[in-house]
């Protein structure tokens, strides 16, 4: 326990919070604008494939909000973080900040995306053709890149 955040994972936990605050403020000033029934879930092609209460809106904010606090536990105990390297005295300090740097990556890309669902869903529409593959490379290609990083400084 202990390590420092920086600069960047402040910043993260900030737009998460900005997100995460607006999307329920959101929700809940326009709600009476919202059909009774919107997207309750949507296929990989990202079309409709399920219609449900607009009550169902607020699922995915606190499914997100959920995560982004499990996720923001998990970032302050870095001695419980499977880093797939040898954790030394020595590299300690440049492992924990990459996993650190890593998991706010990661933080802010779902916060982001439950966000993008929210909204989608309360405007009744499919999802758009790039966003599947778009989330599936942008989760992978982001472990990737610090997985290669964590390797370079161990």
């Amino acid at each position: 326990m202990g390590q420092k955040k920086l600069n960047y994972n402040r910043l993260v936990d900030l737009v998460c919070l900005i997100l995460l605050v607006g999307v329920i403020l959101y929700l809940i000033i326009m709600w009476n604008s919202f059909p009774d029934r919107i997207p309750g879930h949507y296929n990989a092609a990202g079309e409709i494939d399920r219609m449900g209460s607009k009550y169902e809106l607020f699922i995915v904010p606190v499914v997100a909000w959920l995560m982004f606090l499990g996720i923001s536990a998990i970032e302050k105990y870095p001695e419980v973080w499977n880093t797939g390297v040898t954790v030394t005295e020595e590299n300690k300090g440049r492992v924990y900040r990459v996993i650190r740097n890593m998991l706010s990556t990661l933080k802010i890309i779902m916060v982001a995306v439950f966000v993008f669902l929210s909204v989608n869903s309360s405007l009744s529409t499919p999802l758009p053709i790039w966003f599947t593959p778009s989330y599936i490379i942008l989760i992978f290609g982001t472990l990737i890149l610090f997985i290669i990083r964590l390797i370079q400084v161990k």
